[in-house]
């Protein structure tokens, strides 16, 4: 074994483990803020099946603050197409409901759009990945595949990590000052780092299967990146439903199916997941070019903590559960972003190590709760199966029971829209994706009430200035005239301060301190013309008063009016708080 890293030498200030959406999001982020980074990932490229592909409007949000929104959106199905999710006899059979999704319904549409700067897309993991680690790579962060992480240890000053080239074999040293684990659900790095692990895996299964096949004649009325099938061929596994997946409109598809655990290894031949296809199409004559056939499990596990020492993990290596509401890729893109400027404060010498504590205490709540979230989506299916099972053995079922002209049938039908309203709430879980409030070190909640939930926190946004929220977004008019998002004026690495016409004390504290990562907006000022009252309306605080929003967006500290006498003394107290330091 040879070691590249001597005499206190480092070969970077991050090594990163996995190039997944935590990874690549991770590198992409500490590459924009000027950190070493190095990535490492076992496969030869990237993501090379679907995967995760709904991508929310947060998440959406922080590939715009790290300025590849624009390419990401080419990549991918766009919002408009996303539309119902449809459950069918078949996709060429009787439609048994539809439900309005991703905020496209008349009932929710103006709630997305009004919660966001951005639109919500489809783009699978092999659409995503190149474009997160291109940008990373233009920046500086440096990849290597074919490369395999096999251990670790740390010490005070930093972490010697052990990896070998899958090509030749050999195993080598890295010396970085912190280790990010980003590698999967079967993450070595997490247990090697001896991260606690708790609640339930493998207890489902799921089978894959990517197809190709022109199935456009079917869609052309109903356009749905998700049609579940409900027939016998179908009835299998816990949701006990088939799955088509677009995985790009309208040729290529994943078909899905469930399988006992107890029973051993699923059949994965080419020749089962081509009778199923044929049937969950119902076009005995439609031929499907076959790809890959994979199984997956369904974990509903969470770690504790996320983090020991020097080392941190991220996306699925803290957080396993099934793909229901979208939440995999989107939390651990999420996860990447919080870490990422922690670790860059406290390399570029501007917070204590303590910072970085508040990554677990910030994050591990949120992956507990998508994970128990996702899990429950999945459960409720056994109330659709109630709703379509016969009322008595050899009775009419499915699409023959819900449309029979009987009091038998108008039970049934009444029966399936209760279902479908809570049904709903998988498709449409606007608050789970948006309302993350954070409780830790690295906010300063301040002499505030507890907060009041107007409607259940998370299928409603509720935006507020908050400690602990996210900014919200509200419409405002630039210098050239053109529209500029709240979420626009904070982020690129730096803490800003929001105040308003009134408020010159706080510019003039702001200006005196000159620090480089600290910059003040004036909310009403030409560049952020509040011509619409949006912000006066969403702001929460007086005119005169101030939000001290963190890198991420999220808001560490306001106050709801002018400052005291010395405005730069208090704004100084905030930082060095926040950053857990003597001084700012």
């Amino acid at each position: 074994m040879t070691g590249s890293g001597t005499g206190g030498e480092f070969d970077g200030d991050v090594l990163v483990v996995g190039t997944g959406p935590m990874g690549a999001t991770t590198a992409l982020a500490l590459a924009t803020y000027g950190v070493r980074v190095l990535v490492v990932d076992r496969r030869n490229w990237l993501a090379d099946s679907p995967r995760a592909h709904v991508t929310n409007l947060r998440t959406m949000e922080v590939l715009r603050s790290l300025g590849v929104e624009g390419e990401v959106r080419t990549q991918a199905t766009p919002w408009e197409l996303m539309g119902d999710t449809t459950f069918a006899m078949s996709l060429g059979g009787p439609e048994i409901a539809r439900i309005s999704s991703y905020g496209l319904g008349d009932g929710r549409y103006g709630e997305y759009r009004a919660a966001s700067p951005c639109r919500m897309a489809d783009v699978p993991q092999p659409l995503l990945e190149p474009v997160l680690v291109n940008a990373a790579a233009q920046r500086g962060a440096v990849f290597s595949f074919n490369t395999t992480y096999r251990a670790s240890v740390q010490d005070a000053a930093g972490v010697t990590v052990t990896l070998e080239d899958r090509t030749t074999g050999r195993l080598y040293e890295r010396r970085v000052r912190y280790l990010v684990g980003a590698d999967g659900a079967r993450s070595r790095v997490a247990a090697d780092a001896g991260l606690p692990l708790e609640g339930e895996l493998r207890r489902a299964g799921t089978v894959y299967a990517q197809f190709s096949g022109d199935l456009s004649a079917y869609m052309r009325n109903r356009q749905s990146v998700l049609t579940w099938i409900v027939n016998d061929a179908a009835a299998v596994g816990e949701i006990g439903l088939g799955l088509l997946r677009a995985v790009r409109p309208w040729d290529r598809w994943i078909a899905g199916w469930g399988f006992d655990i107890e029973a051993g290894d699923p059949d994965v031949s080419v020749e089962t997941a081509r009778a199923r296809i044929k049937a969950y199409v119902g076009d005995p004559a439609f031929e499907p070019e076959v790809g890959a056939i994979s199984p997956w499990y369904v974990n509903e596990a969470w770690a504790t903590t996320y983090s020991a020492g020097r080392i941190f993990c991220g996306g699925d290596a803290v957080h396993r559960h099934p793909p229901s509401n979208g939440l995999g890729s989107n939390t651990s893109i999420q996860d990447a972003f919080n870490l990422a400027w922690k670790l860059a404060y406290v390399l570029g010498g501007r917070a204590a190590p303590a910072l970085l504590d508040s990554y677990s205490q910030e994050r591990a709540p949120v992956g507990r709760q998508v994970v128990g979230r996702a899990n429950q989506s999945r459960r409720e299916y056994a109330a659709l199966h109630r709703a379509l099972a016969p009322d008595v053995p050899g009775g009419a079922a499915r699409h023959e029971k819900l449309t029979a002209p009987t009091p038998e049938g108008a039970r049934a039908r009444s029966e399936l829209a209760a279902v479908l309203e809570l049904k709903e709430n998988e498709y449409n879980a606007l608050g789970v994706e948006l309302n993350h409030r954070y409780t830790s070190d690295a906010v300063i909640p301040g002499d505030e009430p507890d907060e009041i939930w107007e409607r259940d926190p998370e299928i409603f946004a509720q935006p507020t200035t908050r400690p602990g929220a996210k900014l919200p977004h509200a419409w405002l008019v630039g210098a050239d005239g053109e529209h500029v998002s709240t979420l626009d004026l904070v982020g690129d690495g730096a803490f800003t301060l929001l105040t308003g016409l009134t408020g010159g004390a706080w510019v003039e504290a702001v200006r005196a301190l000159a620090l480089p990562f600290l910059r003040v907006v004036v909310m009403g000022g030409p560049a952020a013309q509040d011509l619409y009252f949006a912000w006066q309306r969403a702001r929460e605080v007086a005119e005169d008063g101030a939000i001290l929003v963190r890198p991420d967006g999220y808001v560490a500290w306001r106050s709801h009016g002018a400052p005291g006498s010395d405005a730069g003394a208090e704004v100084e107290a905030v930082l060095a708080r926040l950053l857990r330091s003597s001084a700012a």
